[in-house]
């Protein structure tokens, strides 16, 4: 990780989630000794801000599901839609309509609430995170826990981030790692920011949360991505190569 971002133009968190309920992994004595939940976490550059691009509507979903709890808001068709659309497309009429709807302070006061960064929305400036804090959202998200501990609410979000259309970061990289492998994760592209934030989980059943956040090196539109795919597999390979997992005793 230090090495990928010694040049100052990338940010990576990861977080070993431990195996999933029932998975191979789960049965495994060794692999739940040497692959506990936290054992092996990891970032660099972590705390440092950059363009969150469109991996900030991963708050605008928080935020979206706590208002649905507070009373204030209903999904009618139309906004259903267009919440989809913000996830699976990348679309921003959603964040956009509901971001001035409800406050930009509003937003950013419930995110600090929950730990996260914050301030994301300024007018000044685009949105803007960090890598640990993604990586701290989507641990929420994998837990059910904070914003999404409706049971429904969490299943439809995540299967929408399954099936999201921009598939070269992550996706590509953890496929590439291990066949079988499968993620489900928000991307982010803006001018030469590309970033991708996922919760991968391998055909055993262990899981891991990786956030890539890129700029730099003449990017523009998506061709940042395959870089992200490059660092995913090679932190994959690392932590949960066979060669590793089979020697472990």
């Amino acid at each position: 990780m230090k090495k990928v971002t010694a040049d100052g133009t990338a940010t990576v968190s990861f977080y070993d989630l431990g195996a999933k309920s029932g998975s191979t992994a789960a049965k495994s004595k060794v692999l739940n000794k040497f692959y506990k939940r936290g054992e092996f976490a990891a970032s660099s550059r972590g705390h440092t801000a950059e363009i969150a691009a469109s991996t900030y509507k991963l708050y605008i979903a928080a935020y979206t599901f706590h208002m649905i709890h507070e009373n204030a808001f209903t999904f009618n068709d139309t906004s259903k839609s267009s919440f989809e659309q913000m996830i699976v497309d990348s679309l921003n009429d959603f964040a956009d309509d509901h971001l001035e709807t409800w406050g930009m302070s509003n937003v950013d006061a419930y995110l600090k609430k929950q730990g996260w960064y914050s301030p994301v929305f300024l007018e000044s400036r685009p949105a803007q995170t960090t890598a640990l804090s993604l990586t701290s959202a989507l641990k929420d998200l994998h837990d059910g826990s904070g914003p999404y501990q409706n049971k429904s609410e969490r299943k439809w979000l995540l299967s929408l981030m399954g099936k999201q259309i921009y598939r070269k970061g992550i996706p590509t990289g953890a496929k590439e790692a291990k066949a079988g492998t499968t993620v489900t994760d928000k991307v982010g592209f803006y001018d030469d920011e590309n970033n991708d934030a996922g919760i991968v989980t391998l055909p055993n059943g262990e899981q891991y949360i990786l956030v890539v956040m890129t700029h730099g090196h003449e990017q523009t539109g998506l061709s940042g991505f395959p870089r992200i795919a490059k660092i995913a597999k090679h932190v994959q390979q690392i932590v949960y190569s066979d060669s590793l997992t089979k020697g472990l005793k």
